[in-house]
């Protein structure tokens, strides 16, 4: 096979099965990493301004277990910052439930302090809300509980004299956006029939991953919005968006920009096209969904700041299509020549407000393909490809997912033709399964999560791998598309929204749900983060440290 194409990385291929094998034959990135190595030093060197930083595959890689802590290599610690229940400001203002994606701001270019955005993405009934009644409804007071968990928090967050990194209640900053926060819509869809005739709706919430924009603003992730929408009698068309709001300026109207589709988003990675416009990469978490891609139809002018925010107003949305390696307008005239002569889409989709609002169904009649769950996509800062998380899609038997390269066609994120190779494979051979948020560090190295459901963890094909976990994987040089362990999560916990510090000594993570499947309040199966005085386990956002240069 020759010595490019190791034992490990031909497992890896296998894993996924015939298509990725194809894939490989092509000769894409596991028979080049010589060539992607070079490519990614000069890139790096000139995207951070140095050629490296602090993080990178500088510890010793952890064995899975099934403890119910946060484990990770030795020299490592983790500060719990704030946990569900928290006061996060004067105000008396909670952290709310199940955190997820976070978002360092640094405050004055500061690496030891600045404002986290954390999303919230769902409650519980048995920790949270309490039971439904017996006609299978919530209370009013519950409903106010639902919403106000869900959604997003501010807070600040400072490392003390001793090291140690811990939450500002006395910010002026920190405060909640959540299912109860007015919001403004943005775009084609605003104020159409789509969305029931309104530019306000009503909250935010089922917030999973997200980015930060090129002008310092954070973009929220609205994934699995049903369940909540229909307990509070919500209009579902209001959710499923991206969501933008400034941590820093609350006269900043929180707002949803409805140009950018509506469907289960899980993330969104934004850009820059080599002629300047912006360009956003969202993935949908389900099975059989697509990949997304939108381009503004303006150009970013750095000093606009954050009145660049209209650029995510007006512009197209794509979908791809990876039997052709294209990017495909999702547009009313190319939908309705699709569907000419089905009445029931012509009826269905008569406007472009349509096309965005159902999005999936649009993507799929013109012939984007349908994929893996892909949930997280984030942009290489040091060659510019995508990469994409593809978690798992039990139906067509990718138990353990797998992560997915784009390479736009002249390395142009506004590029409408794309190749792609299978990156790396969940499975026994590669020590992970569910990859799920993904983020990059200076050395041209992938960190991933994973997210086995807590209902599979440590049970049949998933028993090998225990607890959730976070992964370093190196996109360049000899150990390519290798997963190395880093942390192991708490019993039933999945981490999420992995975030560095500017120079990367420190690493900010979501613990969520641990304990979840716990069906007596006496009885958990997780208490972490085992704090004195606690009586549940409670979801937190950590602070890692002990990354040495």
């Amino acid at each position: 096979m020759g010595e490019e194409l190791n034992r490990r990385k031909f497992l890896t291929y296998v894993g996924t099965g015939v298509t990725a094998l194809t894939v490989a034959s092509a000769g894409l990135g596991a028979f080049t990493p010589k060539v992607v190595e070079a490519k990614g030093a000069k890139a790096a060197s000139h995207l951070f301004g140095r050629n490296k930083k602090v993080s990178g595959v500088h510890f010793t890689p952890i064995k899975p277990t099934d403890k119910d802590d946060l484990i990770l290599p030795r020299g490592f610690k983790y500060d719990v910052i704030a946990a569900y229940g928290d006061t996060i400001n004067k105000k008396g203002e909670t952290f709310g439930y199940n955190n997820d994606f976070t978002m360092f701001f640094p405050i004055k270019g500061s690496n030891e302090r600045g404002l986290l955005w954390v999303n919230h993405e769902y409650t519980s009934d048995l920790w949270v809300t309490g039971p439904k009644d017996k006609s299978g409804n919530y209370t009013k007071a519950q409903i106010e509980k639902l919403l106000y968990n869900q959604g997003g928090s501010i807070i600040e967050v400072y490392k003390d004299e001793d090291g140690a990194w811990k939450m500002d209640t006395a910010s002026q900053f920190a405060r909640r956006i959540t299912g109860l926060t007015p919001f403004r819509l943005t775009g084609p869809a605003r104020g159409s029939k789509a969305v029931g005739s309104t530019d306000i709706v009503q909250g935010t919430f089922a917030n999973c991953s997200g980015g930060k924009t090129l002008w310092n603003t954070v973009l929220s992730a609205e994934e699995n919005y049903e369940s909540t929408s229909e307990a509070a009698s919500l209009n579902e068309t209001h959710y499923g968006w991206i969501v933008e709001v400034d941590p820093f300026n609350p006269g900043f109207a929180p707002r949803k920009h409805t140009a950018l589709g509506r469907f289960h988003h899980e993330n969104a990675a934004m850009g820059l096209t080599n002629d300047g416009r912006v360009a956003v990469y969202m993935g949908d978490d389900k099975t059989d969904a697509c990949v997304y891609k939108f381009i503004s139809k303006n150009k970013y002018i750095k000093s606009r700041k954050q009145a660049n925010s209209d650029l995510l107003e007006e512009g197209t949305l794509y979908a791809a299509s990876l039997a052709k390696g294209e990017w495909i307008a999702l547009t009313i005239e190319a939908v309705r020549k699709k569907a000419a002569g089905n009445q029931a889409l012509l009826d269905k989709f008569q406007t472009q407000a349509d096309v965005l609002v159902h999005a999936h169904e649009a993507a799929i009649l013109l012939g984007a393909t349908p994929t893996d769950r892909p949930e997280d996509v984030e942009i290489s800062p040091f060659d510019k490809s995508v990469f994409i998380a593809h978690t798992n899609n039990s139906k067509h038997g990718n138990i353990h997912g797998h992560i997915t390269r784009f390479l736009e066609a002249n390395d142009d994120l506004g590029s409408l033709t794309f190749d792609f190779e299978i990156f790396a494979c969940g499975g026994r051979q590669s020590g992970f399964s569910a990859p799920d948020n993904l983020t990059f560090d200076s050395e041209g190295n992938l960190w991933t999560v994973t997210d086995i459901s807590s209902s599979s963890v440590n049970k049949g094909v998933f028993s090998s791998f225990k607890n959730n976990g976070v992964f370093v994987i190196p996109t360049t040089g000899k150990n390519e598309g290798e997963a190395f362990q880093f942390a192991s999560a708490p019993v039933e916990a999945e981490l999420t929204g992995p975030c560095f510090t500017d120079d990367e000594t420190t690493l900010f993570l979501a613990v969520q749900h641990p304990g979840e499947e716990t069906t007596d309040i006496h009885k958990p199966t997780s208490m972490w983060p085992h704090r004195k005085g606690d009586n549940q386990p409670r979801p937190a956002v950590v602070a890692i440290t002990g990354f040495q240069y």
